[in-house]
Formats: C-alpha cells, sequence, structure tokens
C-alpha cells in the first residue's frame, strides 16, 4: 500500500492540532534526561533530573561525586544504579572530547556528524540520539518511542520484525523533511489517545483506510484474544 505521510499527518492534525516546534532545553540537558527517562513515566523522569541538578548544581560535580550518591540523587527516576555511572560516563566522553561539558556546538554541526558524535558516547543509542537532534536542536530526525513505532507498523510505514532502533532510519526515509517533527508529535499523541496497545481504538480513528492492521482485521482479533 502506497501511504500518503501528507495525508496521514493532515488527517492526524485535524484532531491533534499542529505541532510547532520550539526548542525543548540545550542538548547536553535534553542528553542526560533522556538517559533519566528510560523505562520510566515521565513525572518521575522529570523528578529525578531536578533532584540531579539540585543535589550537583555542576555537571563537574556530577562526575566528582560517588557513583552511589549519584545513584541516590536520581532514585525517584527507577534503575537508579544503571542510570548513575552510565550518566557519569557520558559526562566523562563528553569533556574528554570537547573539554567542556557542553554540547551547545551541535547546533553549528552538520546532522549526520552530530548523530555521529552523540552515538559514540558510552550506553547512548538511535533514540536518546534523535530526541536530542529534535528536541533541542530542531533536525528532521524522528525519535521512535512505543508510540511512533506501534502506529508505524499497523499503518504498513515499516515492517514491525524492523524493531525500535533501525525504525529511525526507515521512518526518515519515508517522511519528507519539513513534516519531520509534526508527524512524529501527531503519531505519538495518536498512540497514546486512539491508536492503543493492545486494543487500538479503531472506530475513533481517521485512517482505517489506510492501515494495514485495520485492514487486515488484525484490530478485531487483538480485541478478541484479550476478551
Amino acid at each position: 500500500m502506497n501511504h500518503p505521510i501528507p495525508e496521514i499527518v493532515a488527517r492526524l492534525e485535524t484532531l491533534y492540532g499542529v505541532a510547532e516546534w520550539k526548542p525543548r532545553t540545550e542538548p547536553l540537558e535534553e542528553l542526560i534526561h533522556c538517559i533519566l527517562s528510560q523505562h520510566t513515566s515521565d513525572a518521575n523522569s522529570f523528578r529525578a533530573y531536578r533532584l540531579l541538578r539540585e543535589r550537583f548544581p555542576t555537571w563537574e560535580a556530577v562526575v566528582s561525586a560517588p557513583t552511589e550518591q549519584v545513584a541516590d540523587a536520581i532514585r525517584s527516576g527507577g534503575l537508579a544504579n544503571q542510570k548513575a555511572p552510565r550518566i557519569q560516563a557520558v559526562l566523562k566522553a563528553i569533556y574528554e572530547a570537547r573539554r567542556a561539558y557542553d554540547l551547545n556546538w551541535l547546533g553549528e554541526t552538520p546532522t549526520e556528524e552530530a548523530r555521529r558524535f552523540l552515538l559514540s558516547l558510552p550506553g547512548i543509542g538511535p533514540k536518546c540520539t534523535a530526541i536530542v537532534l529534535c528536541f533541542s536542536l530542531g533536525r528532521p530526525v524522528i525519535p521512535v518511542d512505543t508510540h511512533v513505532f506501534r502506529v508505524s507498523w499497523r499503518l504498513g510505514l515499516i515492517p514491525r520484525s524492523l524493531g525500535e532502533a533501525k525504525a529511525h532510519d526507515a521512518l526518515e526515509a519515508l517522511v519528507p523533511e519539513p513534516l519531520v517533527y509534526r508527524f512524529h508529535v501527531a503519531l505519538i499523541q495518536h498512540g497514546r489517545a486512539v491508536c492503543k496497545a493492545p486494543n487500538p481504538r479503531c472506530a475513533q480513528c481517521p485512517l482505517t483506510d489506510l492501515c494495514n492492521y485495520y485492514q487486515q482485521g488484525q484490530a478485531g482479533k487483538a480485541v478478541e484474544a484479550s476478551v
């Protein structure tokens, strides 16, 4: 099925409005928050970030502190014993590369070069890289979270077997650059409100005529299996 991306975005924006990009935070803050957000809720990760900065006002202080103290500060975000050493390792790697705890220079760096640098940092994968590039730097990069991935494979834009990590490149190849941010936000909103897991609310969806999952009758099977 040939999927008109502009049509998908336009229909979803009739429900959710048009997303306009605005810088969220500076790149290093965005990166550290992304690490803290893994496998937890937004509320918990924001609290963990706030407590980290209150306890350690500078990034140098985070690096210099015993790892156990950093873990204690971010405990509310979950997996603190894994995230604390990762945060310290990332900060050390950035300082070793640039002699400063700073990623603002990425704003003047070509997207692919910036992507390569972020991916070279310890424990940083495609999702965190895309989040920094998209939300902090406004680059035409698609962060693929569970909602974007689910809606995309249900529509048939990508195969489900591809997995979230490889979906970034596949979707970026499909979506026109001017629509990248709007596509990303619209799919997140739709995944949260309508195209839910495991039971999508297909009766409320404006995309059923474009959706492989719906056309193949998978939505009904998912509902039956859950009863």
